[in-house]
């Protein structure tokens, strides 16, 4: 009997004719893509090989820095419980309310060449303007607020008393959130990972004010519009998307292989 109900409500005609609509306004713009793309004379222009590398590069060691510090703010603004707490949560929407040109003024207001820190971090070799550090640091600006927003629902997910049985078991904090919190929490995290990688691979306005150079893809794909035209702006965005979407799925593939869900 509940299978039937279940059969039922799946087929419903009201939601299939939104599931489907919802569907082919999503892909209308990929169909456009791929009815104007010149196949015959599909070909890259100068430099579009080297704009994938630096943004793989790039959006990698971003990537890592993300979840290495995301991770423990997530958790702490999961598990922190005071009076205050609201501070955090308003300085973690400030990147993610500021448009993306605006973020990008403010990091060179702070860390360009003529401001303080980065005065400061350039008499210790390190320049954080049109450099790959820089990038880095753009990228991390852009995409990190998604990581942390996500893995903080994520470890707000997983039920308190779980925890306490384990430590009640002789567990120590640490062998509690490697053995019950993380894999509890790995879908959500999973899924702050592969956006975060999505929008630092993407990440255009951040990018173009504090690292021009070296162009990753979103800044190439704007030279080239500018300086091309239309036509060398498709190949470039169809290996966009042959190289951003692999990670995403193959993490997913992992957690749900590793932990059998």
């Amino acid at each position: 009997m509940q299978t039937q109900q279940g059969e039922g409500r799946s087929s419903s005609p009201a939601a299939s004719l939104v599931g489907a609509l919802a569907l082919i306004l999503l892909l209308a713009p990929f169909v456009a893509l791929a009815s104007q793309t010149e196949w015959r004379t599909f070909g890259f222009a100068e430099g579009d090989l080297e704009a994938v590398r630096v943004s793989l590069l790039c959006s990698l060691a971003s990537l890592a820095l993300i979840s290495l510090l995301g991770t423990p703010l997530a958790w702490w603004l999961a598990r922190t419980q005071w009076r205050g707490r609201w501070l955090p949560d308003a300085l973690l929407l400030l990147p993610l309310l500021s448009p993306p040109l605006a973020m990008g003024i403010l990091l060179a207001s702070f860390y360009g060449p003529y401001a303080p820190a980065g005065m400061l971090l350039q008499r210790a070799g390190i320049s954080l303007s049109n450099s790959v550090p820089a990038f880095i640091l753009a990228q991390c600006y852009g995409a990190g607020p998604y990581y942390v927003v996500a893995a903080r629902a994520a470890f707000e997910g997983v039920p308190r008393p779980l925890e306490d049985v384990a430590l009640t078991l002789g567990r120590t904090p640490r062998e509690v959130f490697f053995s019950v919190t993380l894999p509890l929490a790995r879908l959500g995290l999973i899924a702050g990972l592969a956006v975060a990688w999505v929008r630092a691979l993407g990440e255009f306005g951040i990018v173009l004010i504090v690292a021009y150079y070296p162009q990753g893809i979103p800044v190439k794909l704007w030279v080239n519009l500018q300086d091309i035209g239309l036509t060398a702006v498709f190949p470039l965005l169809w290996l966009f998307f042959l190289v951003a979407m692999p990670l995403p799925l193959l993490l997913r593939f992992l957690a749900r292989r590793r932990y059998g869900s």
